[in-house]
């Protein structure tokens, strides 16, 4: 049966293509967002819709819709963008959380908090199962991401406790492909970038800290899974792909795939609380959304960089100068 769902950060990268499945679902859909790391040109394709609407609005002011379901993707996600503003990357966190939640109780909607795998920290244990609580640095510079997302998900259980609010918290790791700001910091568009234009590929540290890159497609697929499943599961469920590898081989993959001339330089300062290992354990989510990644990285890449090279970046607005 079609539904009326709200997006907040909509018109992001992850957003816009939940917009896109979602319509394609044939659901009516508002997409909400200031526009702050999110591109207009990532819906310019969909407001012809008479199905899509898009509101530009910023989450840490109360909003109301008549909705059935929230999916809150809202927040800075690369670190040089949510470490610009901390305070306000901690009150998209919380605020917008609490702001959503309250909508989800008024008109009785079902909710889904995109979470992180930035809520383990610098982890101990490896890879990540959900029961593992993290170790993080809560005055660190990461800590505005970091411990909002964490207290997203106490908002979001206190809710569901409380008010009997059917929430899904789903813990979402390292995710590219198409649509990603090209100036987001992060490693993928940093190096495909750097490949295309026959640059140096930068890297932090030795390259030998790992990570696992899920690619955008399988991650929507989860996400969608896990808003359908029974209301008495809550999550949190890792959403990630479980394939390992070291920041040197995703650079010299990226040369490779891209054909380019660049060389690989390490060396570079390690930001502090990097974390050295990022790898989720999906049990959970096989097991209950009947879901793991499908698409690999070799293949995620092409897609990737090939979209890339449609880009005009000259005409891309960098959202900060942290990048």
């Amino acid at each position: 049966m079609p539904k009326r769902i709200l997006v907040t950060g909509g018109a992001g990268f992850l957003g816009s293509h939940l917009c896109e499945r979602l319509l394609d679902q044939g659901h009516e859909v508002i997409a909400l967002d200031n526009l702050f790391t999110s591109q207009r040109s990532n819906i310019e394709h969909l407001l012809g819709q008479t199905r899509f609407e898009f509101v530009r609005h910023d989450v840490t002011e109360p909003f109301s819709f008549e909705v059935d379901e929230i999916y809150n993707l809202a927040c800075p996600a690369a670190p040089g963008h949510y470490q610009y503003n901390p305070i306000r990357t901690m009150k998209t966190s919380f605020m917008g959380t609490m702001h959503a939640l309250g909508l989800a109780k008024r008109v009785r909607a079902k909710i889904l908090q995109a979470s992180t795998s930035e809520v383990y920290g610098d982890p101990e244990v490896h890879p990540q199962p959900e029961s593992y609580r993290g170790l993080v640095n809560p005055i660190g510079p990461r800590a505005c991401y970091d411990e909002g997302k964490r207290a997203a998900e106490t908002l979001m259980f206190d809710y569901h406790r409380t008010h009997k609010v059917k929430i899904k918290v789903a813990r979402i790791f390292n995710t590219y492909g198409p649509r990603m700001h090209p100036f987001d910091g992060r490693v993928v568009s940093n190096f495909i970038r750097q490949a295309l234009a026959g640059e140096t590929i930068t890297m932090y540290g030795d390259g030998l800290q790992t990570r696992s890159f899920c690619y955008r497609d399988d991650l929507v697929e989860a996400m969608i899974r896990m808003m359908e499943t029974d209301d008495s599961v809550t999550g949190p469920i890792n959403i990630g792909n479980p394939d390992e590898f070291t920041i040197l081989d995703l650079a010299k993959k990226v040369v490779s795939i891209a054909g380019s001339s660049s060389k690989v330089e390490t060396g570079r300062p390690l930001p502090p609380d990097d974390p050295k290992q990022r790898c989720p354990d999906i049990s959970l989510a096989r097991k209950v959304l009947g879901w793991e990644p499908k698409i690999k990285l070799d293949a995620g890449l092409k897609k990737t960089i090939d979209w890339f090279r449609t880009v005009d970046f000259t005409g891309v607005r960098a959202p900060t100068p942290n990048y």
